[in-house]
Formats: C-alpha cells, sequence, structure tokens
C-alpha cells in the first residue's frame, strides 16, 4: 500500500470550493465585525451591509477564495490525510491501521503549521478585498473631525482601493514588499496549530460516536453532523487569535495602528475590552456549521467516488 494518495488533494480541493460558496456572506461578516468599526451587533452588521451594498456585499472578494482556498483546502485534506497514513505507517507498519489521538494531534498540528505558507496570503488578500470599502469611511469621519461637518460635505464617496484579486497582490507586493503577504501569520500560526486540532480531531470523534458499530464509510448524515460541530468548535475556540490575525491583516489599509501581535492585542484590549477578543464568535459558530458540513460531506463523498473505481 502507497502513503501518498493524491486523491485526498482531489477531494479537498472539492469539499473547498463547495465550502466557500456556502460560507462567504457570514465570513464577510466576520471579518467587518473584527476588524471594521461602527457595528454594533451581527445583525446591524448584516443589515448595514444590505442596506448600503446590497446582496454582492456579501460576496465581495469571491472570486479570490473561490480560487484559491479550493487549492488551499486541498493541500490542507491531502497533507492532513497522507501525514496520517505516513505516520501509522512508522509507528504500526501499516498506514491503514487506526489513528490514535496522538496520532491524530500531531497530524492536525503540522497541518496547521504548513496550511500557513499558502493560507495567509491567502486570507490577507480575502480580507482586504472584504475591508476595502472601510478606510474611506474612515478618513470620511476623521476629515469631519468632532461630528459637525456632515459627511458628505467633504465630497469624498466610498470607492474601492483594489480593483480585484491580482490589482491587490500588485499593491502589497509594491507598497509593502513579499513579507506583507505575510502580514498576521504569526497569529494565524497561533490560530491554525490548535485549531486544526480541534478541528480533525472533534470530527473524528463524532464520527465514530455516531457510527459506533460500522466498518465502511459515515452515512452522509453522520457526516454532515460530525463535520458541523467539528467546525463549530473549532471556529469558536480559534476566535479570540482571529480576531488578532483579521485586525493585523487589515490594518495596513489605513496607517498603520498595531507593531505586532501583543501590540495588537494590548491595544485592541485597553480600547475596547476583553469581549472584543470574541467579536464575531457567534458568526463563526453559525458559518463555521454549514461551512464544515459541507467541506467534509463533499470531501467524503468525493473519496468515495474516486476509489470506487
Amino acid at each position: 500500500m502507497t502513503v501518498f494518495h493524491l486523491d485526498d488533494f482531489l477531494a479537498g480541493w472539492i469539499g473547498g470550493a463547495s465550502s466557500v460558496v456556502v460560507g462567504h456572506p457570514l465570513d464577510t461578516v466576520k471579518t467587518r465585525l473584527q476588524a471594521g468599526k461602527g457595528y454594533k451587533s451581527t445583525l446591524h452588521c448584516v443589515v448595514t451591509i444590505y442596506k448600503k451594498e446590497t446582496v454582492t456585499g456579501f460576496f465581495k472578494g469571491l472570486s479570490f477564495p473561490l480560487a484559491s482556498i479550493t487549492l488551499y483546502n486541498s493541500m490542507v485534506f491531502g497533507f492532513f490525510s497522507n501525514t496520517q497514513r505516513l505516520i501509522s505507517r512508522y509507528r504500526y507498519g501499516d498506514g491503514r491501521h487506526p489513528s490514535s489521538m496522538l496520532d491524530l494531534t500531531v497530524a492536525s498540528m503540522l497541518t496547521g503549521l504548513v496550511s500557513v505558507v499558502l493560507g495567509a496570503p491567502v486570507d490577507l488578500v480575502k480580507i482586504r478585498l472584504q475591508m476595502q470599502t472601510q478606510p474611506v469611511l474612515t478618513e470620511n469621519l476623521n476629515l469631519a473631525g468632532n461630528g459637525n461637518v456632515p459627511l458628505r460635505s467633504m465630497g469624498i464617496q466610498t470607492q474601492s482601493m483594489y480593483r480585484g484579486p491580482l490589482h491587490c497582490i500588485n499593491t502589497i507586493l509594491q507598497n509593502e514588499g513579499i513579507q506583507g503577504l505575510y502580514r498576521g501569520a504569526g497569529a494565524m500560526i497561533l490560530r491554525d496549530v490548535p485549531g486544526y486540532a480541534l478541528y480533525f480531531i472533534p470530527y473524528s470523534l463524532f464520527c465514530d460516536w455516531l457510527n459506533p458499530n460500522s466498518n465502511g464509510s459515515p452515512h452522509p448524515c453522520s457526516i454532515c453532523l460530525a463535520g458541523g460541530l467539528a467546525g463549530s468548535i473549532s471556529w469558536v475556540t480559534a476566535t479570540p487569535s482571529d480576531v488578532v490575525k483579521s485586525r493585523l491583516q487589515a490594518d495596513s489599509m489605513q496607517e498603520r495602528k498595531y507593531k505586532g501581535i501583543l501590540h495588537c492585542i494590548m491595544q485592541s484590549y485597553k480600547t475596547e475590552g476583553i469581549h472584543v477578543f470574541f467579536r464575531g464568535a457567534t458568526v463563526n459558530a453559525i458559518r463555521g456549521f454549514p461551512m464544515s458540513a459541507t467541506m467534509f460531506l463533499c470531501y467524503e463523498l468525493s473519496l468515495q467516488f474516486f476509489r470506487s473505481f
């Protein structure tokens, strides 16, 4: 039996594409809540986006995630599954041997670490595209001073900073260099290394609990439930580090406010209190369920299809 399986990457690509479409609207809301200002609650954020930008506002920046996050998920699921088999091969002499909790933990945490290489630039561009209507509004408020001058009198309209993903990447490289694409990567490591452990391990446990006597593939309903719960758990627990990551990545769109991870944490806490680190947690919980349920379902069904030949 070969340890390396290409079909894991292909199935991850299919699952990633489907999950992006399902989860992007709420991902936009989450990003605006975490990195933007002026939103009183999740509902207020949703209503504001709809009123100012219509339905298309929720899908701002979708083309880039659809092209890139599918590749990212392909790498994540392919790397995790192949690493899992590799660990089983060296520990038990058989890549098909069931993985222990330690095996799952090592494989998932390594996946989280490796994923940042591709995930950091992808996330950065996605957030810049999602947030690009925000800086001009902030600039208007600053120009208006104490608020006595109506914003309309300033003659500045809400406009896009980037024409698209490629223009965004080119602008970042010109203004910030290659390191600019990895702004927030440290916070992303803090999010994804434990985050993927709390993603793959609960999924595996829930599948086992929902199919205690099954030796075959889990039932699709079990996959959806296990994947959805795993996604909600992973995203909720990752929210504090996700807030820091989002703020660091959105920061350079305006005048730079944060010098690094610790400075971002301290400044956010001083100005907005401890609750700021859980901003978007509700959206993460809600968004994480359908996204991950779709991701795992399409991944498992694709694997079954590829391996049926």
